[in-house]
């Protein structure tokens, strides 16, 4: 039993190279597939929220910080108004994200999040683009998670119920929120990624 342990533990530090260019490979497909997204309208629409109520990046809209009256007759953020629900397009919801920049933004957003997986996975045979890649996706990791403290859908809402306790705001993150905290591995992994590459260009 004791000898069958050892060849297992020898083979997990012996396989340490081929997984962490399995990370690699790991971190460009979920680049590539979430960036791929972006150029569709759903997922533009989708990260509206983060984007518009983030300090670093809602300058990119043009409609940041404008309100609107739901159907309660309540002020709220305009933004609010105008999501389609997935699956669901609704040409005012169209035209007031066409006007926001909602589309273009996400263009540019997919296109810099595919350049930052293919640096990463590039990283198998080139370490100085795999430095890169893994520097990179530490920093979006951080600007990603920056999203739990200014987004307000990052939680549960206060909708109320028959419940004398209801469950909302922090720590009961939304489907949005868990979405964003996976991005703790992320951060982890593009400093890995980083690190590997640069053991190996020092090692060149």
């Amino acid at each position: 039993m004791q000898k069958t342990t050892e060849k297992i533990l020898q083979g997990l530090a012996a396989g340490q190279t081929f997984f962490i260019h399995l990370l690699r490979v790991s971190v460009f497909i979920v680049m590539a597939w979430i960036g791929g997204l972006k150029a569709f309208p759903y997922e533009a629409e989708g990260i509206v929220p983060f984007v518009i109520n983030s300090p670093l990046m809602r300058f990119l809209y043009h409609n940041t910080g404008k309100t609107g009256v739901n159907d309660q007759g309540k002020l709220v953020p305009q933004y609010t108004l105008h999501k389609n629900p997935e699956g669901k397009m609704v040409q005012q919801n169209i035209d007031w994200h066409e006007q926001n920049g909602t589309y273009v933004f996400s263009y540019g957003l997919g296109t810099m999040i595919l350049l930052i997986g293919l640096l990463t996975l590039l990283g198998i045979w080139s370490p100085g683009a795999g430095l890169w890649g893994g520097l990179l996706t530490f920093g979006m990791s951080l600007v990603t998670l920056s999203f739990l403290v200014t987004t307000p859908e990052a939680y549960v809402p206060a909708l109320g119920g028959d419940l004398p306790t209801p469950q909302y705001g922090f720590p009961y993150l939304s489907g949005a929120g868990r979405l964003v905290l996976k991005d703790v591995i992320m951060m982890a992994a593009g400093l890995l990624i980083a690190s590997d590459s640069a053991r190996r260009m020092l090692k060149r």
